[in-house]
């Protein structure tokens, strides 16, 4: 069973069919204990499906902690998103309701290596002195 619809599927292989660069999908998860890593990991797999420029590594949070280390990567389910350089895209949940289409921004941004952020932005960000930590927390309602 798919999660996600035939007519979902078809409007996302448009969207990727404007990929430019290959995008790298990194997932972990465990079997146990864990809600909704079994989801998260079928819509990474059917969002991978859907594209010869994106690809899919899974591994288990608990047997594979040095990788998991490794990402920066502390809680599950959690997708790495990335291109030719790791920029520290992490998603930590399930990607459902409106995160649905953040993961999708994601893939395109990535796939485009362009942020979409202003000169004056990416300038600002830029003359940072220190590393910047930025999280968005968002719940469903």
């Amino acid at each position: 069973m798919t999660l996600l619809n035939e007519s979902i599927k078809d409007e996302i292989s448009k969207r990727f069919a404007e990929l430019e660069d290959p995008v790298r999908l990194v997932n972990f998860t465990q079997t146990i204990e864990c809600d909704y890593c079994t989801e998260t990991r079928q819509i990474m797999e059917e969002l991978a499906g859907l594209s010869d420029l994106i690809s899919l590594d899974v591994f288990n949070f608990i047997e594979d902690k040095d990788k998991a280390q490794s990402y920066g990567v502390d809680k599950i389910p959690a997708t790495v998103i990335m291109g030719k350089k790791d920029v520290g895209i992490r998603f930590y949940g399930i990607p459902s309701g409106y995160e649905f289409v953040t993961i999708l921004e994601d893939i395109d941004m990535i796939s485009r290596g362009d942020s979409g952020l202003s000169k004056a932005t990416q300038e600002k960000l830029a003359a940072l002195a220190n590393p910047l930590h930025l999280q968005v927390f968002v719940t469903p309602t």
